[in-house]
């Protein structure tokens, strides 16, 4: 399939230690660090990588290029990556595979019900489950004609992108006072601190969440998620 909708040359053929040469998979994704372990994966794999980091930036993107893969974050900036994909399998031409990912445990039965092929949860870093989401899902003729899975290599990102992540919810974090920006923060911080290992800051965004949901005061939880934020912008040894 080929990456853009104008001419391109042929893609070249997968091998069995770069089976996804050839492939171009659009990563739409808003945290710095899940985005930096998907553009390692791609790359070990032999598969060229994009990003976009929003809902317009990737709808800008798709309507110049046609991706192999796509994989879409379901908590965005400016909406739900439920809507994206629900765009994605109703498009002709369609994406060939579509892959959703949160760090939410609970998002998966979303994301296939939306229309996904298959999904990928939070934290994504092993080489074998990434190939094999979306190996197992591309044509026949894609896929090379015998593959070499690695056993249990592991992606670790850049510590730096975790800092980019943090700086990002401490400015969301400058106005507790919007409830919007409340809701996408708490599932912000979650994704993120569960893909780097990050339990208590992990739970501390669990807790707000959970204060938003069931309508109970914030405050303290927001306070809370956002001291250790500060925290963690303040300890780069933290990753």
């Amino acid at each position: 399939m080929p990456e853009s909708l104008l001419n391109s040359p042929p893609h070249p053929s997968p091998t069995p230690s770069r089976p996804l040469l050839g492939v171009t998979v659009l990563v739409v994704e808003d945290s710095r660090f899940a985005c930096e372990a998907l553009r390692l994966l791609c790359l070990r794999s032999g598969a060229r990588v994009r990003r976009a980091d929003c809902l317009k930036s990737a709808r800008r993107h798709l309507r110049v290029y046609r991706p192999s893969v796509i994989i879409v974050d379901l908590g965005l900036p400016d909406g739900s990556g439920l809507d994206l994909i629900r765009e994605l399998v109703g498009a002709t031409p369609r994406v060939p595979v579509i892959l959703g990912t949160s760090g939410d445990r609970f998002a998966e039965h979303a994301a296939l019900d939306a229309g996904a092929d298959g999904y990928l949860p939070k934290p994504i870093e092993s080489l074998a489950i990434f190939q094999e989401a979306i190996l197992s899902r591309m044509p026949a003729d894609r896929r090379p004609a015998t593959l070499s899975l690695p056993t249990d290599e592991l992606i670790r990102p850049d510590p730096i992108a975790y800092q980019d992540d943090m700086a990002h919810a401490a400015d969301v974090l400058s106005d507790m006072a919007d409830a919007k920006a409340l809701d996408y923060v708490a599932q912000f911080i979650g994704g993120v601190a569960r893909s780097a290992a990050d339990e208590p800051l992990a739970r501390a965004a669990e807790d707000l969440a959970d204060a938003r949901r069931n309508g109970r005061p914030v405050a303290f939880f927001a306070a809370q998620v956002a001291g250790l934020v500060q925290t963690r912008l303040n300890d780069r040894r933290v990753v």
